[in-house]
């Protein structure tokens, strides 16, 4: 894979036909290629700002360079960019499943579940970045792991590639307790995409808690949920000791066929808790199995869910 291990050059120039799928009308600062919430037509000029790499270049003023030799970009009104955040769990029971970078884990079929998060999270960084957005993007388990600074413009991919293919797995997770760190929270208005399995060390109330929290920051919540092939569908027989991989306690289990269709079912249950508790503070919710591929996945449940469009 080239210029990066998590997306190759191939599946990137797919990606740069896309756009996000947000709904929300932004009031930005920097112009981008979305309508903002400001009056104005495309053509109804704003403001100038010192050129930035990353900038469209059909923006920039060489009227004003050929006079001051210095570079500036004109700004439009109803064109802003949107501040896109992205959270990726790193937690211990991410690094699960299929094959891993950062441990020898798993072995089962699909691709470890932390590595499919980080690359759908490069994949939708890497759509907006070509967008003209902004982009930040967080590591978390019981912390903010590692935090980006906010990066502009399709140069800049290759920071937000090696920040989220560097950050390791971490401990137990909580994504209530991450966010209560100062300036964990995004202070824009904008997108932002948390990426996890969502086996919670906490109680469901803290999830919804934070949910609203993010909400009522103006934040357009986007919930991915991913899950291992062995976790939606596991097929296991006999005694077994179960671990936690993040507590590190076990559990005898004794699985039968009853066992594992009682689980089969606990599991559609809770993922419908998740989906009604998404759905009551107008947040997407899309659920995924690290078995899929890239293309599936963009192409087919975010793009079917209306988060990306061509």
């Amino acid at each position: 894979m080239s210029p990066s291990h998590l997306l190759t050059t191939d599946w990137m120039a797919r990606l740069e036909r896309l756009a996000l799928g947000s709904g929300r009308r932004v009031a930005g600062t920097l112009q981008g290629k979305r309508r903002s919430s400001r009056l104005g037509s495309s053509l109804e000029f704003a403001d100038y700002r010192s050129y930035a790499p990353g900038d469209d270049i059909r923006r920039f003023d060489w009227g004003v360079y050929s006079r001051t030799g210095k570079p500036f970009v004109r700004q439009f009104m109803d064109e802003q960019e949107l501040m896109v955040s992205l959270y990726v769990d790193c937690s211990a029971s991410m690094d699960f499943g299929g094959s891993s970078p950062e441990s020898d884990k798993g072995g089962g079929k699909g691709e470890n579940k932390l590595l499919f998060a980080k690359r759908l999270a490069a994949s939708i960084g890497y759509i907006a970045l070509c967008s003209y957005e902004r982009v930040g993007a967080s590591c978390y388990s019981d912390r903010i792991q590692g935090r980006l600074p906010v990066l502009r413009g399709r140069g800049a991919a290759m920071r937000l590639f090696q920040f989220l293919q560097d950050m390791p797995p971490g401990a137990e997770g909580s994504l209530s307790t991450a966010l209560r760190e100062p300036g964990a929270v995004p202070r824009l208005s904008g997108m932002t995409w948390i990426f996890s399995d969502f086996w919670l060390g906490e109680a469901e109330s803290s999830l919804g808690s934070v949910l609203s929290r993010l909400a009522g920051a103006g934040q357009e919540v986007v919930l991915v949920q991913v899950l291992s092939p062995e976790e939606i569908d596991p097929e296991l027989s006999g005694d077994l000791r179960l671990i936690d991989s993040e507590l590190n306690t076990g559990k005898e289990v004794a699985f039968t066929g009853r066992v594992l269709q009682r689980y089969r079912e606990e599991l559609v249950h809770y993922q419908n808790e998740l989906r009604q508790m998404a759905s009551e503070r107008g947040i997407s919710y899309v659920a995924l199995s690290s078995g899929m591929t890239l293309q599936e996945a963009v192409f087919g449940a975010f793009a079917g869910a209306g988060l990306v469009r061509v």
